[in-house]
């Protein structure tokens, strides 16, 4: 009697325990993180590892994502219990088994998805979402896609656009950065800016004060006038220069240098011409920090001439970031006789929307 009833005993501990191990997985295989942007955008997945300050995500919906930890964090998961079934009163003496039922005891059911999983249209193409895909893409990379459009109607049709994208890279002693940009615009369907330039930055700090740069240019306009006449162009234009950093705080610095330009410029009015000529330049730069998250950039160029009018060249950047993934930008720009000798003159003001990834 007493050995049946300590039999009995020992199977409904075991039991328990059975139960309690199965829903502890359970929980476990239910328990899912988020990946929380500081403007309320979410991701869900798992987290597999951090590091290097660099977040490895692996998301639900977009695969692995590599994010630096300044600009997310993540939210672990609340792991929930698979709501048990009803209990009964135990018998005296337990059934036995049968070959059915246990694998319906050893298989927990599946929790029903979570209602915010459905995934909707705006969900794959929140800023969030397009920029950690983004930085999945290029990796070390760091970079910003930006648009500006226009259209006005008054005495005429006018339509003004321009995209731009941007991608840069930092090393303890170099710094690399290539950009494109597209303008166009035209006046009662006819074109009246069709503009395609290309440019990059390499920068090789010797010191922290010396530095010597590389500034490669292409510029392709397919509705410039020269007197008159059309004149679609093509104009290279390489910088080679080297200069002193005054200043060099974090939210200040101030450079200053000389460079060696080299242009070629192929044209097609009044006939089509290559033209090559080597200018020497000065320039100066500045990068300035500012209160609620702004930036503010400047870069100018002076290109003095003897026996012609000098040319100079001017852009101010006045950047405001109004979340970790979208910014906005006042730009304004101004050149005035360019030393290739085709290149127009112009001011140009304008509001750029973007998204940094």
């Amino acid at each position: 009697m007493i050995f049946s009833t300590l039999k009995a005993g020992f199977r409904l501990v075991g039991a328990v325990i059975f139960v309690l191990w199965g829903g502890a997985g359970a929980i476990a295989s239910t328990a899912r993180d988020a990946l929380a942007y500081p403007d309320g955008d979410r991701v869900h997945g798992v987290l597999v590892a951090e590091q290097g300050g660099v977040l490895v995500f692996k998301s639900d919906r977009f695969g692995e994502l590599r994010v630096p930890s300044t600009l997310a964090t993540v939210i672990k998961g609340t792991r929930v219990a698979a709501e048990p079934a009803p209990r009964s009163a135990p018998s005296p003496a337990p059934a036995p088994k049968t070959a059915a039922a246990a694998p319906a005891a050893a298989t927990p059911k599946a929790p029903e998805p979570d209602s915010d999983e459905h995934e909707s249209l705006w969900d794959r193409f929140t800023p969030a979402a397009l920029a950690a895909r983004l930085r999945t893409m290029f990796g070390p990379w760091r970079g910003r896609l930006s648009f500006s459009t226009e259209t006005v109607t008054d005495s005429a049709d006018r339509s003004t656009s321009s995209y731009e994208a941007s991608l840069r890279r930092k090393w303890p002693a170099d710094e690399v950065q290539l950009s494109g940009r597209f303008d166009y615009s035209e006046t009662n369907d006819v074109a009246t800016t069709d503009v395609l330039k290309l440019w990059g930055h390499w920068r090789h700090d010797f010191n922290p004060r010396l530095f010597a740069h590389y500034r490669p240019t292409a510029e392709w306009n397919r509705a410039s006038r020269l007197r008159g006449l059309p004149n679609d162009y093509l104009l290279l234009q390489q910088e080679f220069g080297a200069g002193y950093q005054l200043l060099g705080r974090p939210g200040r610095k101030l450079r200053l240098g000389v460079s060696q330009n080299l242009f070629d410029t192929w044209n097609s009015a009044p006939a089509p011409e290559h033209v090559a000529r080597g200018v020497v330049s000065s320039f100066e730069e500045a990068e300035v920090a500012l209160p609620w998250r702004m930036t503010l950039s400047q870069r100018g160029v002076w290109y003095p001439a003897g026996d012609e009018a000098d040319g100079w060249e001017n852009r101010i950047d006045l950047n405001k970031k109004l979340t970790e993934t979208l910014s906005t930008s006042l730009r304004h720009e101004i050149r005035r006789n360019n030393p290739d000798g085709t290149a127009p003159d112009f001011t140009r003001l304008k509001l750029l929307f973007g998204l940094d990834f």
